[in-house]
């Protein structure tokens, strides 16, 4: 997936002193916003000489700007049971695996960019945090990490949740990968917004919970907590996506209210694209 991502950067609305940007800086290089001019030294780009200035004064000078500052990112990642929810038609390709497939992606970004990235399991009795760093070797540490994880149990409780208030700091970018089910996934992303994080979330969904297909008689299982539910599919279709439907929405207007930018991703569907959603590139 790494050449889809190409042209995709890591990006924080909550600047540092501003309600908008990319990343907070007070770094001179070649970024945005101009700063200051020097002298022209040999090694600059010709790009960088301010042309304008040259044609007035005959003396070669360089338009030095705000530089982007790196950014650290941290990947929350549901692992309860219901990540372990996979299709029938693709039995080997769960909610977790797509998670942990964009969780290595968004590492991917967080390295081209230059930026830092930890990393949160969220599954069982407390959350497992790695914490953040930069380069090949955090890349590393992360794949080891995911190697590890497997989908059960349920979500931290929140009297669990106090190691992500030590150390997600105030100017960080979170963002959670989850189905979104459990109440207290939503409670915690707004928790943290409310703080002043800038958080955002996919939302990994089967593509049978999105078109339900299920044909004759079909026994339904909830994999966190066993309940079971047999009945036609044919006939429960139209009420299933009817509820679902609802349900999905009143989850979106929850997160929209508590300031969370979500997006929805579906098995089938190309990893990149929620990326794309959340970062602003083009198809």
């Amino acid at each position: 997936m790494r050449h889809r991502l190409r042209g995709l950067k890591l990006r924080a609305r909550r600047a540092a002193g501003s309600a908008s940007g990319v990343h907070s800086s007070r770094n001179r290089g070649t970024g945005l916003e101009f700063a200051q001019h020097r002298a022209y030294a040999p090694g600059d780009e010709p790009r960088m000489v301010d042309w304008k200035l040259y044609a007035r004064s005959d003396k070669v000078f360089v338009r030095e700007a705000e530089r982007e500052s790196p950014l650290t990112l941290w990947i929350l990642l549901d692992a309860s049971g219901s990540m372990g929810q996979a299709d029938a038609a693709r039995p080997d390709w769960s909610r977790l695996d797509a998670a942990k497939a964009l969780a290595a992606g968004l590492a991917e970004m967080a390295l081209a960019g230059g930026d830092r990235f930890g990393w949160v399991t969220l599954a069982g009795d407390r959350p497992h945090l790695l914490a953040p760093g930069a380069g090949g070797r955090q890349r590393d540490r992360l794949w080891l990490e995911m190697a590890t994880v497997h989908a059960a149990g349920g979500f931290p409780p929140p009297p669990r949740w106090a190691p992500l208030w030590d150390r997600i700091g105030a100017h960080d970018l979170v963002v959670l990968l989850s189905d979104g089910f459990d109440p207290q996934s939503v409670d915690l992303v707004g928790r943290l917004a409310a703080a002043g994080r800038e958080v955002l979330a996919i939302r990994l969904l089967t593509v049978e919970e999105r078109d339900f297909p299920f044909q004759g008689g079909h026994r339904f299982r909830d994999p966190e907590t066993g309940d079971e539910l047999p009945g036609d599919g044919a006939s429960l279709r139209a009420d299933f996506l009817r509820r679902f439907g609802e349900a999905q929405a009143q989850i979106g207007a929850e997160l929209d209210t508590r300031g969370v930018r979500h997006v929805e991703y579906v098995l089938d569907e190309p990893l990149d694209q929620p990326l794309r959603q959340l970062f602003g590139g083009k198809a």
